[in-house]
């Protein structure tokens, strides 16, 4: 057994029947021989009976064998067929049917559409469509006009993309493609106990926050919009905002206008399940999101973050336990951690590398 693993945690996570530890450990019961994912749904042994491996050759070395209904020695066939359909997906075009993704990587249609799933927070579907999105996007910051944009992107019709792309790129696609023009973005700065906040927002959502931050942030982001001073709607949802801040680890609806690569969402989505008051490493987030080993992709998608604590890139450490970067301060990582342990959340315990 590895000392690396904190056992209390360990049982913890099993008991709770935590998915988010599958792959981090197995669990190997001495009364039946066999060891288990963290998520098993068989009935629990007693403690005294389990012992913890970080790995599944690990277990069947000190003679323990697979179990057969939560099948642990899938995990890693699992994220390599996740792998293989995110590859297919980047480099098809057009984008290949469930089916066809299914077959290619060896699974049945209705299974892989759960596994894609839950392994990267979106579905194969909508991983498609996120980067069509993408490429529109850049298209468009490149000068193409619109509709070779569209077509070039893979669309079958504008009204797909106005339906979908558009969407995702918040605003008006015209506008993507001048910096933001035509588009009102109205901020306001705001008191907090972490320091000065900059809260602006377009029609459609919250589109950027940042600390210690001047209106001229956003010109830069986003260079041919209307920059204004927030009214009192804005003033409504920063202070919003602020309570989160304050108690970062309550659940929120805000509405967000913010773009990524098909990538970066995927990251962003990864961030959203992690339970208020736990953390992952950088290489645990770059497995959420489907891309095992993209571990500094992933640090880099979080830094890309506009809407820090609203998409939760400061429950990402490093994985040696250290607290690591963050773009408004190591500090305010840490008190934004600190206060969601406080607030108590009730999400299963989960163990620490």
């Amino acid at each position: 057994m590895s000392d690396a693993i904190d056992t209390e945690s360990a049982w913890a996570a099993f008991a709770a029947r935590d998915r988010a530890a599958d792959g981090r450990f197995v669990v190997a019961v001495r009364t039946t021989g066999i060891y288990c994912k963290p998520s098993c749904p068989a009935r629990h042994p007693r403690r005294e009976n389990v012992s913890f491996y970080p790995a599944p050759d690990h277990a069947r070395a000190a003679g323990y064998r697979a179990c057969l209904r939560c099948r642990p020695d899938d995990i890693g066939r699992d994220r390599t067929a996740v792998a293989r359909a995110i590859t297919l997906l980047d480099a098809a075009d057009p984008a290949p049917s469930l089916d066809q993704l299914a077959a290619a990587v060896g699974y049945a249609p209705h299974h892989f559409h759960r596994l894609f799933k839950r392994a990267t927070g979106v579905t194969p579907a909508a991983y498609a469509r996120g980067l069509k999105a993408r490429r529109a996007a850049e298209a468009l910051a490149a000068g193409a006009s619109i509709s070779a944009a569209i077509y070039d992107s893979g669309y079958s019709a504008p009204s797909r993309f106005y339906a979908h792309g558009a969407q995702r790129l918040g605003m008006a696609p015209s506008a993507w493609s001048r910096g933001g023009a035509g588009v009102t973005i109205r901020w306001i700065v705001t008191d907090t106990s972490l320091g000065p906040m900059l809260v602006a927002a377009t029609d459609r959502g919250i589109c950027r926050i940042a600390f210690d931050a001047a209106p001229d942030d956003l010109g830069r982001l986003f260079p041919n919009a209307q920059i204004r001073p927030g009214d009192a709607s804005l003033a409504t949802l920063a202070r919003q905002v602020v309570a989160l801040v304050e108690s970062p680890a309550r659940h929120h609806d805000l509405p967000l206008d913010v773009l990524g690569t098909a990538f970066q969402e995927a990251i962003w989505q990864a961030l959203r399940t992690i339970p208020a008051g736990e953390t992952r490493s950088y290489a645990e987030l770059a497995a959420l999101a489907g891309r095992r080993g993209a571990v500094r992709a992933a640090g880099s998608a979080c830094g890309a973050n506009h809407v820090p604590v609203l998409i939760p890139c400061h429950r990402v450490t490093r994985s040696d336990g250290a607290i690591g970067g963050y773009a408004f301060g190591p500090e305010r990582k840490r008190v934004l951690l600190t206060r969601e342990q406080a607030d108590g959340s009730d999400a299963p315990a989960r163990p620490v590398d």
